[in-house]
């Protein structure tokens, strides 16, 4: 199963409290403090790993809790510190607080982290409260209670391409035709129900295409599947978009790619704003409504690559097309939002 979005609770641990002790040994008077200090809790941090593929490790488990430090003892020995608690996520892992959906942080490459919260601060011994007045503290400081907070994993997969469009529109079949992906296809809505990514090679370079399950009309409000895999294109450059230009589903392919563009436009401004090479699939069926289509698709600022994936016609026009592109294209970015007083006690 496909996990991608999770709820984890993450505590960091407690600081060792200081010690309270005083020097005993024979023929030494007045040996003064030297109780140590507390160890430091363990922090909680979250590590992007290229070996993990989805969340659902953390469909079970939602509290993760960090080592406490060690007590300070006697003689001046400071308390063992906590150890950290590593928590390893997919490349391309998104941290967001849940309590106000801020982002955190953008874990995009391999061995990226982010401590999710820190360990709390071990107390001091008694022996750094000594003065020439106060030579027998008997008191030492606690340890700083560690930090609690609710985290919001959310992965967003890392493509350079996304494939986006109707259900039953060719997307599966143009991505088994570019790539050595092996995607589910069939005749049917919603063949695809888990995004898949493909490598595609062209010359000495290679781009990651993602296959995204069907957008259809109202997805930015959970209808079909495509509310659940919007997120997955963000973090594209490019998008492919595909139209069954035949009108094979009984559908317009003018209204077809305004529909889709308009949940884009729901769901995020930013991928509404994406750049598209917009691909005219199904010719080898019919291309009665090709020219009207191109025409109107043109006319508004868009490239129109009339394809056949079934047939492999004119795919290695777009393929060229995308690669030039991305020359150019920057990869995106998520801005960090940390905000510290979200972290309780």
């Amino acid at each position: 199963m496909f996990v991608d979005v999770v709820n984890i609770i993450v505590r960091s641990g407690n600081g060792g409290n200081g010690c309270v002790s005083f020097r005993r040994e024979k023929y030494i008077a007045a040996g003064g403090p030297d109780g140590g200090d507390g160890g430091r809790g363990g922090s909680v941090i979250i590590v992007a790993d290229e070996n993990k593929t989805t969340l659902m490790d953390f469909r079970y488990k939602k509290k993760y809790i960090a080592q406490k430090g060690e007590d300070g003892m006697g003689t001046k020995k400071s308390g063992k510190y906590g150890e950290d608690l590593i928590i390893h996520v997919p490349i391309g892992t998104i941290v967001r607080d849940s309590e106000n959906n801020r982002i955190l942080a953008d874990l995009s490459e391999h061995d990226s982290s982010f401590i999710a919260v820190p360990g709390g601060r071990g107390g001091w011994g008694n022996m750094h409260f000594a003065t020439s007045t106060r030579q027998v503290p008997n008191f030492a400081k606690a340890g700083q209670l560690g930090s609690e907070r609710e985290l919001v994993l959310e992965l967003k997969l890392i493509a350079d391409v996304g494939l986006i469009g109707f259900p039953n529109v060719g997307k599966s079949t143009l991505l088994s035709v570019i790539s050595d992906a092996k995607p589910k296809i069939a005749n049917y809505h919603f063949t695809t129900i888990v995004p898949n990514l493909g490598m595609v090679k062209f010359d000495d370079s290679a781009m990651v295409v993602a296959d995204i399950p069907g957008i259809i009309e109202g997805a930015h409000t959970g209808t079909g599947l495509g509310i659940d895999f919007l997120r997955h294109i963000e973090r594209t450059r490019l998008l492919f978009h595909v139209v069954d230009v035949a009108g094979t589903e009984g559908r317009d392919p003018i209204q077809d790619f305004e529909k889709t563009n308009a949940e884009l436009k729901a769901f995020s401004a930013a991928l509404a704003a994406k750049p598209q090479l917009v691909v005219a699939n199904k010719i080898d069926v019919s291309d009665a409504l090709l020219d009207e289509f191109t025409a109107e698709i043109t006319k508004r600022g868009f490239e129109v690559f009339p394809i056949s994936a079934a047939a492999n016609k004119g795919i290695s026009r777009l393929v060229g097309r995308a690669f030039e592109m991305l020359k150019t294209l920057p990869i995106p970015k998520f801005e960090i939002e940390e905000d510290i007083t979200s972290i309780s006690k």
